[in-house]
């Protein structure tokens, strides 16, 4: 019998997470159905890890290669998608060929883009591409649960958590500005304070740490499962346009993210606790910085069951 939901997504952490309002969406679909997700191997246990799916497979394993030319499906392949009933696949859309045969093998499949062409919102896009499955597709999507966070990594004070680094330099804010929100912050509030450092972020990380005088916690490059559970704890994150970002976002962390003009409209997170920043370049960033952490700090997170709208486009 076919019961499964298959989705590929081999897209990076900020591009998977905006897809979970898509994959709540494909839970009306077939209810009760596992969604077996084929990204990349971090990602689809992260995603298992916070339920949003029940399967994780590697995509580089997956053998969808077979797909792109006419020829026999390897015994692998078909038994992959043996007891998939719908399939997504943000994947391969430019190619017709890749797109006829995993509809020959799964024929209620989406083959679609995993960002729209125009400047629609990515996930709104992403939940888009199931319409034509005739879905009450939803309008309001709470954040995941995440994790516990170890006995030593609950902090006492409110705890903001903060990730100076971003996907890429132009879309960096200067680890100054950081500074400055986080010492004005500081005189306003008792607030310990965690520097996140991912792979990429080490001079972003040391660059702020030093701002700081050494006055914060540091979390080194950890696995996505824990970065999500301190960060599911956290009182407040602050961080620039990243997976980071989205990733506080997701799991209910009160967010302040700041985006670039060019990036913020169509990368903005879908999870209500975030508040997007447009930034301008000028000292009014840092004065919005602060009142939005003012806000966020007195504000409950969106978690646990509640039901809230998403963050809004404009």
């Amino acid at each position: 019998m076919e019961t499964g939901i298959l989705v590929i997504h081999p897209g990076a952490l900020g591009d998977v997470l905006q897809a979970v309002p898509a994959l709540r969406g494909l839970r009306a679909v077939a209810p009760g159905a596992p969604i077996t997700f084929v990204g990349q191997p971090r990602l689809a246990r992260l995603l298992v890890e916070l339920g949003a799916a029940q399967r994780a497979r590697a995509f580089e394993r997956f053998g969808l290669e077979a797909l792109f030319v006419d020829g026999p499906v390897p015994t692998t392949l078909a038994e992959a998608v043996g007891g998939v009933r719908y399939a997504v696949s943000w994947f391969g859309s430019r190619d017709e060929t890749y797109g006829r045969r995993l509809r020959a093998l799964v024929p209620r499949a989406v083959i679609a883009p995993p960002v729209p062409d125009e400047a629609t919102p990515v996930w709104r896009h992403l939940l888009g591409t199931l319409a034509g499955w005739d879905l009450a597709l939803p309008e309001r999507v709470e954040p995941l649960r995440a994790p516990p966070p170890a006995a030593d990594e609950v902090s006492l004070r409110p705890r903001l958590v903060v990730h100076p680094g971003s996907g890429g330099d132009w879309k960096r804010w200067p680890a100054e500005r950081f500074a400055e929100v986080i010492h004005a912050l500081r005189h306003r509030r008792a607030v310990d304070v965690l520097v996140h450092q991912g792979p990429a972020d080490a001079e972003a990380a040391q660059r702020l740490l030093a701002l700081l005088e050494r006055d914060a916690g540091t979390l080194v490059e950890p696995e996505l499962p824990r970065l999500a559970a301190v960060l599911g704890a956290a009182a407040a994150y602050l961080g620039g346009d990243s997976g980071v970002s989205h990733l506080a976002a997701t799991v209910g962390a009160p967010s302040v993210v700041l985006f670039p003009p060019a990036t913020r409209r169509r990368w903005a997170p879908w999870s209500p606790a975030a508040m997007p920043i447009e930034l301008t370049g000028t000292d009014r960033d840092i004065e919005h910085a602060i009142a939005a952490l003012e806000g966020v700090l007195g504000r409950k997170p969106a978690r646990g069951g509640l039901t809230t709208d998403p963050a809004p486009e404009g």
